[in-house]
């Protein structure tokens, strides 16, 4: 017989870690049952990973506000300063397709603010989770820049900064995955600017800061959360010597488009 962990005793980053950690596991366990499509494996592994995070957070942390993606909305989170943002798979296709660049993404926004983040990349190396209360050293950034865009709808705006730059693109799925590719040296640069919604970047996020990476929207205001329309569209994550040019040059690239 397992025996029931003592949350009360968990700090809020072993919990997220913990919870991401289990949730990629049982992700895993999904697939590997054998019985869905690549279309329906998304569904189901989104579903059963979100009753698990869900019921998880209510009977660890009852008193916080959740906000989810898989989970209808529930505006007494507003009224709240701590909530629990969560994406039980982040990268449903990626996921789906048994491609390693997907993620699970439990993090808490205080006050409006990704100030706690863990994010598992179930499929990297056994199982990897990157916290945002365990920083790890950066490697170097190289001379040539990489910048991480999406597979299928690379944005304009990135595509021309990446010109700019000389950057070498990276194509790459999740939201989650192309984040911690910046930390685990990978990438340097994430620049997004085709929509997206809290839970795709709120514990990135906050892992990426608690790495001293910059982390804003692409005309340089802050990342807020917990919102009302849970509709964030841009971002950019980078190191922080490398944001006031790619700020620059994204204002450029926006006033020749609106010219």
């Amino acid at each position: 017989m397992t025996q029931a962990l003592d949350h009360t005793q968990m700090s809020d980053g072993d919990l997220a870690a913990h919870l991401a950690d289990v949730a990629g596991r049982i992700l895993i366990e999904v697939r590997r049952s054998g019985l869905f499509s690549a279309k329906a494996l998304g569904k189901a592994g989104d579903q059963t990973a979100n009753q698990f995070l869900c019921h998880a957070l209510r009977e660890t942390r009852a008193a916080d506000g959740l906000l989810s993606e898989e989970e209808k909305d529930n505006a007494e989170r507003l009224t709240q300063e701590r909530v629990w943002i969560i994406d039980p798979v982040d990268g449903t296709r990626e996921y789906g397709e048994e491609r390693p660049d997907w993620a699970v993404h439990v993090g808490m926004a205080v006050n409006g603010t990704a100030v706690l983040g863990a994010v598992a990349l179930p499929d990297l190396d056994g199982g990897t989770v990157l916290r945002s209360d365990q920083p790890r050293p950066l490697p170097p950034a190289p001379e040539k820049l990489r910048m991480v865009v999406s597979r299928t709808r690379p944005a304009s705006e990135a595509l021309a900064v990446a010109e700019r730059l000389g950057a070498e693109l990276v194509p790459m799925g999740s939201a989650g995955a192309k984040t911690m590719a910046i930390i685990l040296g990978q990438a340097d640069i994430y620049l997004h600017s085709g929509g997206q919604y809290e839970w795709d970047s709120m514990a990135p996020v906050a892992v990426a800061a608690a790495h001293g990476l910059h982390c804003s929207r692409i005309d340089g205001s802050p990342l807020v959360y917990n919102q009302a329309d849970v509709y964030l569209p841009d971002l950019l994550i980078c190191r922080k010597e490398h944001a006031d040019q790619i700020l620059d040059m994204i204002a450029d690239v926006k006033a020749e488009i609106a010219a």
